[in-house]
């Protein structure tokens, strides 16, 4: 079972097994997963440690970006609601 992950750029790399979000931003560089929030998976937010069990066209979304501080802020208000 290959499953083919397609990046921003177009360019493809296939994996054995299910890879996840941040085992791809590893592959990429470390610091891309230090940074790496969420993975976008064709459209969606996904956790980072899912699975990705189909061909998906990704983008690691990072804490720079607009997209990751809004799950950061979401995340937060979350954790901040439970020690409330």
């Amino acid at each position: 079972m290959s499953i083919a992950i397609t990046f921003p750029d177009g360019r493809t790399e296939s994996y054995e097994h299910p890879p996840t979000g941040l085992e791809i931003a590893q592959n990429i560089s470390p610091g891309l997963a230090k940074k790496a929030v969420v993975v976008d998976v064709d459209g969606e937010l996904w956790d980072l440690n899912r699975p990705i069990e189909h061909d998906a066209r990704i983008d690691i979304v990072t804490r720079d970006r607009p997209e990751g501080v809004e799950v950061l802020r979401h995340d937060a208000a979350h954790v901040l609601a439970q020690a409330v």
